[in-house]
């Protein structure tokens, strides 16, 4: 940006002040509120994250500073939640996905659990399996096997040493009003998942990656939310400065809530 196109002193004062207002007006609305879902709280909100997000902008146009302030895009909300106020039950969706990114890898981890759980023993006579075994070249069976012998989360938690890479992941908790009878979903599980009924969800993606070629720092390790890292002081604040030179970048691989909109 050209200097005369950047805010002047006054602006970013103005700007500031405007965000101290709005922090005293949401805190009375607050102090004021009549429930939950109080529509003057909400108006609040949002009157306070314009305020804090027009402020950091200027801030760093002006004077190439941050804040921790780390507003959520209006495209992240959740649509209006119109499940029960007091659900009776809830599901938990999860949907990971992986690339096969070391097949021999995979196939070496799947024979060696089939020969475990054979005690050692040779393939069976006729099986095809041939000098290699159950699995031979087969990652469709190398895949059953894995998923057959280890829970979703130990995968997870051990995706590189089964030659596996992480994909995008999301986690859904949706409200319910009673719960579903055994057998009810099992032949479309996931065919029910409302948007409407999501009382939480949290999602990782390579999306959120800053672009490295735009970044002066570089590369940045794996970082937390802004909040927790403002807490971590200096470190916090590096970490900011280049994530906003990166472009206000999302973080790498961050663990992201979406709660009900605002």
């Amino acid at each position: 940006m050209s200097d005369a196109e950047q805010p002047t002193a006054a602006e970013v004062r103005a700007a500031a002040e405007a965000v101290k207002t709005a922090l005293d007006r949401h805190l009375a609305a607050v102090e004021r509120r009549t429930g939950e879902d109080d529509p003057a709280v909400h108006a609040a909100f949002n009157d306070l994250a314009a305020a804090a997000e027009e402020y950091d902008e200027l801030l760093y146009e002006r004077y190439d500073e941050v804040t921790p302030f780390d507003i959520p895009d209006a495209e992240e909300a959740l649509p209006p939640y119109t499940g029960p106020d007091e659900p009776s039950a809830l599901s938990v969706l999860i949907r990971r996905d992986y690339a096969v990114a070391e097949p021999r890898r995979l196939l070496s981890q799947a024979q060696r659990i089939a020969d475990h759980d054979r005690g050692g023993a040779a393939a069976p006579p006729g099986s095809g399996a041939g000098a290699q075994g159950v699995v031979g070249d087969s990652v469709h069976a190398a895949l059953g096997i894995l998923f057959g012998e280890y829970e979703a989360d130990e995968v997870a938690s051990r995706h590189k040493e089964f030659g596996l890479e992480e994909g995008d992941s999301t986690l859904w908790v949706v409200a319910a009003e009673e719960p579903a009878e055994p057998g009810e979903w099992l032949d479309a599980p996931f065919e029910d998942a409302d948007p409407e009924l999501v009382v939480c969800r949290f999602d990782m993606s390579a999306v959120f990656d800053e672009d490295p070629d735009d970044s002066d720092d570089g590369e940045l390790d794996d970082v937390m939310d802004i909040d927790e890292d403002a807490a971590e002081g200096l470190g916090g604040y590096q970490e900011r400065r280049g994530r906003r030179r990166a472009g206000r970048g999302r973080g790498r691989r961050r663990r992201r809530p979406r709660r009900r909109g605002r």
